[in-house]
C-alpha cells in the first residue's frame, strides 16, 4: 500500500509556487493593524521556540494533533513548521537527529523536502528522492491522513496517472473521509488532469461538499473550485449560479468557525476573494467582520506580488461598497479570469 509512493516518476511538470510574501518565513508581517499570516496561539510558541532552536514544543503540538485526530490543524501545522524550516532548518534538523523515527518530524521533514523540490531548478530529480520520505511518513502513524495529502500533491507535480492517483486517494479517504488538505490536493491534481474542464471539477466539489458534515472545512471546497474557475483564462464558462452556490456554502460554513481568528482566516480570505468578484458587497463585509485583522497570502499572492498590499486595497474596495461607492475588485495583477459580473 504505502510502497506505491515510492515508485519512481520520471515525468515532472514545471509549476509555480505560491511566492512567500517578503519577510520571515513563519513570521507575520503587520499593516494598518491586519496581520498577514499570523500563527493561532497554538502554533505562535512553537515557532517561538524553533526560533530558538528548540523543536520541543513543535515536537509537543504535532504529538497532541496526531493523539486527538486533529487531522485538520494538523495538515495546517505541518506545512507552517516545514515553512519556517525552509529559512531555519537547524531546529527541524536537532529534531530529525535526535528521533530519526519520530512520525511527527519526519512529517515535517516530509514537507519541506518537497517544498524545496518544487522551488528547485533540478526539481525532476528532487521529487523523485523525496517519494521515500513521503512513503516514511505514512508509515509512521497508519492513521494519519496528512502524508497520503502530501503523496497527492507529489503525485501532480510528477503528472502520475489517473490510476496510480487513485490509489492514494483511497488511501487516503480511507483515513480520513472529510480532510480538506486531502481534498484540495486531489482537486488540484483533477485541475490539472482535466485542464479547462472546470465543470467536472465543480462536480467532484460539489459532491463532497454534499457527504461532508455541516462543519467541515470541505463545505469549502466548491469555493475552492470557484477560485480556481476565476483565476484561469482556459474552459468554458461556469453558470453564474454555481460560482453563487459555491460561495453560498463557504457562507454557511464561516458562522460556524471561531470569529476574528487566524486558524478560518484561509478560508474566509478566499471567501472574501470570490464575493468580490461576484460584486456581492454585503457578504463581503460581513465575512470581513467575521475575518477581523488577519490576512492570508494566499489567495492574494495567485494575483499579485504584494498579497497585504492587495487585500488592503480590497478591503477598501468592500469599505466603499458599503457605503455606496463600489470602486474596484481583485483584478489580477498577472492576469487571468478575474472579472466579475460576467458569469
Amino acid at each position: 500500500m504505502v510502497d506505491t509512493m515510492a515508485m519512481q516518476l520520471p515525468f515532472i511538470r514545471a509549476s509555480r509556487m505560491a511566492r512567500t510574501a517578503p519577510h520571515l518565513v513563519g513570521e507575520p508581517r503587520t499593516d494598518d493593524e491586519v496581520l498577514l499570516d499570523a500563527p493561532d496561539a497554538r502554533l505562535s510558541p512553537a515557532l517561538v521556540a524553533a526560533a530558538r532552536g528548540d523543536h520541543g514544543p513543535a515536537a509537543t503540538l504535532l504529538l497532541a494533533t496526531r493523539v486527538a485526530s486533529e487531522w485538520e490543524r494538523r495538515d495546517r501545522y505541518v506545512t507552517r513548521l516545514a515553512a519556517f524550516a525552509r529559512s531555519r532548518p537547524e531546529w527541524l534538523d536537532a529534531w530529525l537527529a535526535t528521533a530519526p523515527q519520530d512520525p511527527d518530524a519526519l512529517l515535517v521533514g516530509a514537507q519541506l523536502a518537497v517544498d524545496r523540490a518544487w522551488r528547485s531548478p533540478a526539481r525532476a530529480e528532487l521529487l523523485r528522492e523525496v517519494s521515500p520520505l513521503i512513503t516514511a511518513a505514512a508509515r509512521g502513524d497508519q492513521r494519519d491522513p496528512v502524508p497520503w495529502r502530501l503523496a497527492l500533491d507529489h503525485a501532480r507535480g510528477a503528472q502520475a496517472g489517473h490510476t496510480y492517483f487513485e490509489e492514494l486517494w483511497a488511501a487516503a479517504v480511507r483515513r480520513a473521509p472529510h480532510h480538506y488538505g486531502c481534498h484540495v490536493a486531489a482537486l488540484r491534481y483533477l485541475a490539472t488532469y482535466w485542464h479547462g474542464s472546470h465543470h467536472e471539477c465543480f462536480d467532484f466539489a460539489d459532491r463532497a461538499a454534499q457527504d461532508a458534515p455541516p462543519g467541515a472545512l470541505v463545505q469549502a471546497l466548491p469555493l475552492r473550485a470557484a477560485f480556481g474557475y476565476l483565476t484561469d483564462d482556459c474552459g468554458p464558462e461556469v453558470p453564474r449560479e454555481r460560482l453563487d452556490a459555491a460561495a453560498d456554502r463557504a457562507i454557511a460554513l464561516s458562522p460556524r468557525l471561531p470569529a476574528a481568528d487566524p486558524w478560518p482566516a484561509r478560508m474566509r480570505n478566499l471567501l472574501i476573494f470570490v464575493l468580490v468578484c461576484l460584486e456581492r458587497w454585503p457578504d463581503a463585509t460581513e465575512q470581513l467582520r467575521l475575518n477581523g485583522p488577519y490576512a492570508t497570502s494566499f489567495p492574494w499572492d495567485q494575483v499579485s506580488d504584494d498579497p497585504l498590499g492587495h487585500f488592503l486595497r480590497v478591503r477598501d474596495d468592500i469599505r466603499a461598497a458599503a457605503a455606496g461607492d463600489p470602486s474596484g475588485h481583485p483584478r489580477s495583477e498577472r492576469g487571468g479570469r478575474v472579472r466579475p459580473g460576467d458569469h
